[in-house]
């Protein structure tokens, strides 16, 4: 009989996507579902970048270079001088999508059985990309109670072993909101320079910030070699299904190692780089109206949870997510039972488990992730549909 690889078996399922089945069926009932459960903004993508595809004018469409189009990496060069980031456009290797260059990363940096550190709950992907790579992820717990802030130097310090080869972070994070402070971000550079580690820093959502300014690891001084930054244009400018990312650093050695990885997958998409090309340009302000509307919406979905009885959701500082605990017994469980047995006005709202964003088993069982890219109207409602089904489900937790 064929056999499925370890590694096929060990690849997590999507706790973001894993309830779809249900969503779908739901809709086949005629329930409106609000989704919640994902970070794809309702936003509409910038006409500019749009039809700067539309617009493409070649005969060929052909492979680019392996790190992409020098005439996209040099504009990007741009783009981070003016968030105070200090590259060459030989320091940046376009990828596909931010989720290329983390696994691009972990391949560079990493040899199998080595392992990287993780405050959690982090983005759930990185379990997949660490299997593929055939790292073993690390889990440092960070708590609600207090926004999940970093855990302290000590607690990661006693997670260091030998095999550790590297920490990552999400700043704006990516389940929590959480914003790192620039003490945060300096006493991570005292823990890689002392261990002599790499730091890779997931920076997807650099622009949403709405406590305080962002602090990039390139950012920081004296770490130039430890430091890989990992980006991607599918937040920033609404364009998920571009595919375009950047892995950058300055350490070359990692670049020339890199490099390799992306000659064996030929080249990033070329459609997708002339919209990253064209987002370039847009107006300065851009941004601005962007963010007053997140800024909003997340003050509007933290309010009305936080008025739910047995409801506590900490004020995240960007991106566009936000962690609550709940009064239930089991998040998955309530998550799936919202899609197959609950509707409130003939609605309901899908959620996140946060379960899926753990490293550490049996934790998040009280927890979901919420993602507020809903108009305020449906995120209105989408809290009507959560305030009633929390009255009703038969796993309340008093």
């Amino acid at each position: 009989m064929l056999q499925i690889s370890k590694r096929g078996i060990e690849m997590p399922a999507s706790p973001i996507r894993k309830l779809v089945p249900f969503a779908e069926a739901a809709k086949k009932r005629g329930t409106k579902v609000y989704h919640l459960n994902i970070g794809q903004p309702d936003i509409e993508t910038p006409k500019m970048v749009l039809d700067a595809v539309r617009h493409s004018d070649f005969k060929v469409l052909e492979y680019s270079h392996s790190a992409g189009n020098e005439s996209y990496r040099k504009k990007l060069v741009g783009y981070y001088k003016s968030v105070g980031i200090d590259v060459n456009e030989k320091q940046i290797i376009i990828t596909t999508g931010g989720s290329e260059a983390i696994l691009f990363g972990f391949m560079a940096c990493l040899d199998a059985g080595d392992e990287v550190i993780i405050p959690e709950p982090f983005y759930a992907n990185y379990n997949g990309f660490a299997v593929e790579a055939g790292v073993s992820v690390v889990p440092i717990t960070s708590h609600i109670e207090n926004g999940f802030a970093l855990p302290p130097i000590e607690a990661i310090e006693a997670k260091i072993t030998p095999r550790t080869k590297a920490i990552v972070i999400c700043n704006p994070n990516n389940p929590t909101g959480y914003l790192y402070s620039a003490a945060e971000m300096e006493q991570l550079k005292n823990i890689i320079l002392k261990h002599n580690l790499y730091l890779f820093s997931d920076e997807a959502y650099r622009e949403f910030c709405y406590e305080g300014t962002q602090i990039s690891a390139l950012h920081l001084t004296g770490v130039d070699d430890h430091v890989v930054i990992m980006d991607t244009i599918s937040k920033r400018y609404s364009a998920c299904g571009g595919r375009i990312g950047a892995f950058i650093t300055k350490n070359q050695a990692l670049l020339d190692a890199t490099m390799k990885f992306a000659q064996a997958r030929l080249s990033p998409p070329s459609f997708a780089q002339i919209a990253g090309e064209a987002a370039i340009d847009l107006p300065a302000n851009y941004f601005d109206d962007t963010k007053a509307e997140y800024k909003s919406r997340r003050d509007l979905i933290v309010t009305r949870l936080n008025a739910m009885e047995g409801v506590f959701c900490p004020n995240p500082g960007g991106a566009f997510y936000a962690m609550a605990k709940l009064p239930i017994d089991d998040a998955d469980k309530f998550c799936q039972w919202l899609l197959e047995d609950f509707a409130f006005e003939n609605q309901t709202v899908m959620l996140a488990p946060a379960t899926g964003f753990y490293g550490t088993p049996g934790l998040g069982k009280q927890e979901v992730r919420l993602a507020y890219v809903l108009n305020l109207e449906d995120i209105n409602k989408s809290m009507d549909c959560l305030e009633a089904a929390l009255k009703v489900y038969p796993g309340l937790v008093k």
